[in-house]
Parts: C-alpha cells; sequence; structure tokens
C-alpha cells in the first residue's frame, strides 16, 4: 500500500521506524489513492460493468448537431460488414456533409469513440443487439467503428439468421446480431404470420449468454395471438406493451444482473413527411427524405412523437432489472439528411428514377447516424 508514497520515504534507517507509524494512521486514505489516479487515467482493467457514470448528470440527448470535419470514423470502402442497403456512398450519394455531423450535448463533451478502449476493456466479452433491421443498421455500424481502430486484428465472421456474429480474436470480444423483429416469438398459422405476444422462449434461449444485451423494436403488423386468441385488428399500442410486457418477464426471470448489462434502443424515427419539416414559404426538394442533406435546425420535435416511446418507458419502469434506455428518438428525428434514400444497392434503375415512391427514409446510411448511436451505447457501458 505504500507505493504511491515511495517518492517521499526516503531509504533512510533513521526514519523507518515513523515512516512505518505514519503509514499505519493514513493507511485508510493510503487504499483509496490507486482508486482516485486508476480512475483519472481511465486505467482499462476496470471491469466494463462497473462504469465510473461520469455522465450520469450529463443530459446525453439534449444537444444539437455540429459540422466536425474529423468524422466519419470510418469509410465505407474498408468496411468489410456494411450491406448494401446502408451503403450510401457506394451506391452514389453525391453529398457527403451527412458524414461529418457529431452530436453536442448542451452540458458536456461526449468521449470519441475508441475502437482499441472499447476492445481491450471488453476482452473476453459478448456484445448482442436483438432486433429488427435497424438493430442490424447499428451493429453493423458498431462493428466497422472497432474494425477502423484495430485494422490488424484477426476476425471471424458468422452470418445466419437470426444470429450472425463477428469476432476480434486477439481479444475474445463476439459483436452480435439476433434478428427478432418484435422480440416475441412468431408462428405461421394458415400462411399468415403471427406474433405470440406472450411467449419468447424460442427467440430468448440465445440471449442468455451475452454480457451485453441491447434490444429494440416498435414496428408491429401482422396478425397478433394474446391467450389463445388471434387478433387481426388488435390495436398496436396494445399488442406492443403485452409483447414487452413477455419481454420484460423474461430479462428479470433470466438475466444475471451482477452479470450481464441491458440496453434499450429508443424508437429510430422516419422521414417521409416534409411538412414536418418544412413549413410556410420553405420549398420542398421531393415528398420524403430524397435530396436532403442537413439536419433539421428545430429544437422540438419534427412532426408526431413516436407513441411507442411511452410503451416502452412504461415497459422499463415496471422492471426489476436496471434497463439503460438508449434515448436516441429526438436526436435522429433531427436528421432527415441521414437516410438511404435512393442510394441502396437493392433498387432498380426505374426506382431510383422514382424517389417520391421508391426512397428509403427509414434505414440509416453507414457511415452516418447510427455511428452516434454507438458513440452514447459506449459512453453509458463504460464511463
Amino acid at each position: 500500500m505504500a507505493r504511491p508514497y515511495t517518492n517521499a520515504i526516503k531509504p533512510c534507517s533513521l526514519v523507518v521506524a515513523l515512516c512505518l507509524f505514519w503509514l499505519q494512521r493514513h493507511m485508510a486514505s493510503c487504499s483509496v489513492l490507486p482508486r482516485t489516479r486508476a480512475k483519472n487515467a481511465r486505467v482499462v482493467h476496470r471491469k466494463p460493468m462497473l462504469g465510473a457514470k461520469q455522465y450520469s448528470n450529463c443530459s446525453l440527448y439534449v444537444g444539437t448537431w455540429v459540422l466536425d470535419d474529423t468524422y466519419p470514423m470510418y469509410q465505407s470502402s474498408q468496411c468489410p460488414i456494411i450491406d448494401p442497403q446502408f451503403n450510401c456512398q457506394a451506391f452514389g450519394r453525391p453529398d457527403s456533409d451527412y458524414l461529418k455531423y457529431r452530436w453536442k450535448p448542451l452540458s458536456c463533451e461526449l468521449p470519441r469513440f475508441n475502437g482499441l478502449d472499447f476492445l481491450v476493456r471488453m476482452r473476453g466479452k459478448t456484445v448482442m443487439f436483438v432486433g429488427d433491421s435497424l438493430g442490424r443498421n447499428q451493429w453493423q455500424s458498431l462493428v466497422c467503428m472497432i474494425s477502423a481502430a484495430a485494422p490488424k486484428t484477426p476476425v471471424q465472421r458468422i452470418s445466419g439468421d437470426p444470429l450472425s456474429t463477428f469476432k476480434f480474436l486477439d481479444y475474445g470480444v463476439s459483436v452480435s446480431f439476433y434478428r427478432a423483429p418484435y422480440l416475441v416469438d412468431i408462428d405461421s398459422v394458415q400462411g399468415k404470420r403471427v406474433l405470440k405476444l406472450e411467449d419468447i422462449s424460442r427467440n430468448a434461449d440465445a440471449w442468455r449468454a451475452a454480457d451485453v444485451l441491447s434490444f429494440n423494436t416498435g414496428h408491429w403488423w401482422d396478425v397478433m395471438e394474446a391467450g389463445g386468441r388471434y387478433y387481426e385488428d388488435m390495436d398496436r399500442l396494445v399488442a406492443l406493451g403485452t409483447g414487452l410486457r413477455t419481454w420484460a418477464n423474461w430479462v428479470d426471470a433470466n438475466v444475471d444482473r451482477a452479470r450481464t448489462r441491458v440496453f434499450f434502443q429508443g424508437v429510430s424515427p422516419t422521414h417521409y413527411n416534409p411538412s414536418e419539416w418544412s413549413t410556410g414559404s420553405m420549398a420542398t426538394v421531393s415528398k420524403n427524405c430524397y435530396g436532403e442533406t442537413v439536419p433539421t435546425s428545430s429544437t422540438t420535435y419534427p412532426g408526431t412523437f413516436p407513441e411507442q416511446m411511452k410503451v416502452i418507458s412504461t415497459a422499463i419502469k415496471g422492471m426489476q432489472t436496471p434497463v439503460n434506455l438508449l434515448d436516441i428518438t429526438m436526436l435522429s428525428a433531427l436528421r432527415k439528411d441521414g437516410h438511404p434514400s435512393i442510394y441502396s444497392g437493392d433498387l432498380s434503375p426505374e426506382q431510383k428514377a422514382n424517389p417520391d415512391h421508391s426512397a428509403d427514409c427509414s434505414h440509416w446510411c453507414l457511415p452516418g447516424l447510427p455511428d452516434t448511436w454507438n458513440q452514447l451505447f459506449y459512453t453509458s457501458l463504460l464511463f
């Protein structure tokens, strides 16, 4: 315990007794000092599940978008995992400013994402995103951000459905995506997909071993089953609430709170209605996000705030397990410029010529907005 004070102790036999007496009296403060130094120095041996919560007093999700020429953190051509659907630069998007916007909370500065720091502090851990194609959007973003920081690290990619995994072998870190758009199980009844609102066991067995779980959902349709009955016209918010209670009960009963961190991603907004961000004499380029190249400057939510967020918040508040809500809805709503629009690999020339009907204004380009989601995820997980 005397190590932090070696510069103050001289190797003189005449003062040894006094030094020992002094150390005994100050043992309590001596035991605290190394911990304080480790925090200030961000020593990487700290367990990732025991973050210092340095940003607990910062409103991470209230702020503005600012241009920053040090972004993006990776190039799409250098990332091995981006789906054509998200690879806007590869499929002809002509502008690039949308790549350079950085989220600036009003009361603090976010730590810049550090892929090597993430790998070291998460050594031997498994991170799993569970949800729909927007969860896949975020999963691929995180893999790209880490890969850019450790380009020489041997990797292993395992592609499957519903589970895909990208492993960074030198660190024993696995980053996975499990496709479960509704979280609850799905059956086929008379050729129709049926959401089993009260059953999650078929999906959830694959989630048990993860050290970090990040869930998302919110896009609900099809026929739903609850209490042994099938509903074609069930209110979608009622269905969402029922399904989330099933999910919450599973998490409370099966997640080891001492080992596993649980996150829930806020609802990702769409930009199909330009009247939500253009008013009065302001001209719109098209009937959706096509041609939009800058964020919305509004300080209020453009359009109608997703009602699903109220249902999600209610479900989380009723849980015994601590769940970190990544509340990305508002900051994402400002990014009407961040969607693939017609610059998506799965569009035909005819579709690209008709953006009013074919533009994708729900997913996000990579690099792009999901990188900020992961910066917030990184901050909430490790700081």
